[in-house]
C-alpha cells in the first residue's frame, strides 16, 4: 500500500530531524571542540532510537506505528533538552554531576582521565540568540515531534493510509 503524502512527510521528518541533530552534535564535538556533558549524551540516545524507528517504518508495517514511536523518541530528547537548558540557565538544579571527555586511546587510562577537560552540565558552552544547544534541541525536537503527530493525525482524519 502506498503511503499518503502526510505519512511520507511525517516519515521523512522522523528520520531527517534526529539524524541532522545528531550530525550537528558530532560536528560541534569533533569540529569545534564542544564536548558533550552527561545530559548532552542523554539527549542523543533518543535521537539514535528515533532514526532507527523511522528507518523501520520504511521496511515494516504498520508505518504509522513506527513513525509515532520515532516521534515519541524525538519528543523525549526534546524534553531532556528542555530540562538541560533549564539547568544551564539556572532555573533549577541538575540531577547529575559533570562528565568528562576521557576515553581510552590506547594510552594510559589514568592519564586520559586526569588530562581530560571537565565538561559542566550547568554551563552552556555555546549559544545562538541566547539559546543554548540544549535549548535548540528542545525547540527543534518538540516542534518536529508535534509536526509528525499532526501529520499522522491529518492522514487518519482524511482516511489516508
Amino acid at each position: 500500500m502506498i503511503a499518503s503524502p502526510s505519512v511520507r512527510l511525517a516519515q521523512q521528518i522522523a528520520v531527517a530531524i534526529p539524524a541532522l541533530l545528531l550530525g550537528g552534535a558530532y560536528i560541534s564535538e569533533y569540529g569545534f571542540g564542544l564536548y558533550p556533558c552527561e545530559m548532552c549524551w542523554w539527549q542523543r540516545w533518543p535521537h539514535f532510537a528515533a532514526v532507527a524507528l523511522g528507518l523501520l517504518s520504511y521496511a515494516i508495517s504498520p508505518k504509522k506505528l513506527w513513525i509515532a514511536l520515532a516521534a515519541l523518541a524525538i519528543f523525549a530528547s526534546g524534553f531532556i533538552g528542555g530540562f538541560h537548558a533549564g539547568v544551564e540557565y539556572g532555573w533549577w538544579e541538575g540531577i547529575t554531576g559533570c562528565a568528562t571527555t576521557a576515553g581510552s586511546d590506547g594510552g594510559n587510562a589514568l592519564d586520559a582521565i586526569l588530562n581530560a577537560p571537565m565538561v559542566r552540565c550547568d554551563q552552556a558552552p555555546w549559544s545562538l540568540l541566547g539559546v543554548s544547544l540544549a535549548g535548540w534541541n528542545f525547540l527543534i525536537s518538540c516542534g518536529s515531534a508535534l509536526a509528525i503527530f499532526g501529520l499522522l493525525a491529518r492522514s487518519g482524519k482524511t482516511g489516508e493510509a
